[in-house]
């Protein structure tokens, strides 16, 4: 294997792979990535087993081949380069570890030796190990049965909008995940972690009814992907039974669906209330966090809302200190004292676009509501901490 390339290319290209390079694992040839030379093109290719990332870059003076590098080790030596071309080429004579000795009795397997990479780019060189490619794993290509064209504005925007409600325990199962629901001309994303849930709809042109679960992380780095792309307005995305692929610009992400029914969240949400409190979003959003520098001191990340008349007295305390503050609402229904653990009150808060907002509550032990003014657009449910 041999090429050359500008080094910011090559740059660009490692911070769009690594992203699906894992440090948690067994299988050490998932700490690397997979260079492959064909023709005038270099692909590159991270995969944790949940997602595969490949990009490609064009490249000069090449010889076809492939092998596998350490991704950070690798990413790190490109990004210290002196120079703005980088050579890189592979010594595929056999490599032996300085604590293996080759058997003379025994036909050699080169497969099983590191190779060379050589990189080099003005008067600086380096020479590190590198893994044969017939080690690395491969995620197979996604058979169409379905395809969704979504704008790449939204689909960032809600992925934003809900997976931070996503539980964060593997052990939790399918709440680690993020429902995403199509229906007719309307798509629903859902995620939920027992304490909170976070709802989104958007209008999108679909004549289809699907349901696929994607892991709350693996979404965020595909909006980070997306986030970074360049005149992307529109994606695809082809799905079968297990996988689902998308195409952003040079770059295609494979990503594992997670199997199994989603909770049953409508079920979960109230369909009424004896409070209704009509608030300024950054009102309550501000004085939420304020409140929560002292509130995350304490055991339990506590504020108390006090909804009187029309205002809600918002208070914390902790060894630390403590706080009070008023801000005006307009309240139907009657009064209500009730906690919340102030990172759930203030994540749901922080998602909103909305200048004013609707909170709904039955009662101190029931979850709190959160919709729009108008329309359907989100929904965020908050379970409350007994005072």
């Amino acid at each position: 294997m041999k090429f050359t390339c500008f080094k910011k290319d090559i740059s660009k290209a490692l911070n769009i792979v690594s992203k699906a390079v894992t440090t948690r694992t067994t299988m050490p040839i998932l700490k690397g990535i997979l260079l492959k030379v064909e023709d005038n093109t270099l692909t590159l290719t991270a995969y944790d087993l949940d997602i595969l990332i490949e990009t490609k870059i064009s490249v000069t003076g090449y010889e076809n081949g492939e092998l596998v590098v350490k991704a950070k080790l690798f990413n790190e030596i490109i990004k210290k380069l002196p120079g703005e071309e980088v050579n890189i080429s592979s010594d595929e004579s056999i490599f032996v570890p300085p604590d293996q000795v080759i058997p003379e009795s025994e036909e050699v397997n080169i497969s099983n030796y590191e190779n060379k990479v050589i990189i080099k780019s003005d008067k600086s060189e380096f020479k590190i190990h590198g893994q044969s490619a017939d080690e690395f794993p491969s995620a197979g290509d996604v058979s169409e049965k379905e395809s969704i064209i979504l704008k790449s504005d939204d689909f960032i925007d809600m992925i934003n909008k809900t997976s931070f409600a996503a539980s964060l325990e593997e052990s939790r199962g399918i709440i680690v995940g993020v429902l995403i629901s199509l229906k007719q001309n309307f798509l629903t994303m859902v995620a939920l972690d027992g304490f909170r849930v976070a709802l989104n709809n958007r209008a999108v042109p679909n004549e289809k009814e699907k349901n696929i679960i994607v892991t709350a992380k693996i979404l965020s780095e595909v909006a980070s992907l997306l986030s970074e792309a360049e005149n992307v307005s529109e994606i695809s995305i082809v799905l079968d039974d297990r996988k689902a692929k998308i195409n952003i610009d040079n770059t295609k992400v494979i990503i594992r669906l997670l199997e199994g029914e989603f909770i049953s969240y409508e079920s979960i949400i109230p369909k009424n209330s004896k409070v209704k409190v009509t608030a300024g979003k950054d009102d309550l959003y501000n004085a939420i966090e304020r409140a929560s520098l002292l509130s995350r001191e304490g055991k339990n990340n506590l504020v108390k809302l006090e909804i009187k008349d029309n205002s809600i007295v918002i208070s914390s305390k902790s060894e630390a200190g403590n706080l009070i503050e008023e801000i005006f609402v307009d309240k139907e229904g009657e009064d209500l004292e009730i906690g919340f653990n102030a990172k759930y009150l203030s994540d749901a808060l922080k998602a909103i676009d909305d200048e004013s907002i609707i909170l709904n509550f039955d009662s101190s032990v029931s979850p709190c509501s959160i919709t729009p003014l108008v329309g359907s657009s989100f929904t965020h449910l908050v379970l409350p901490v007994r005072i």
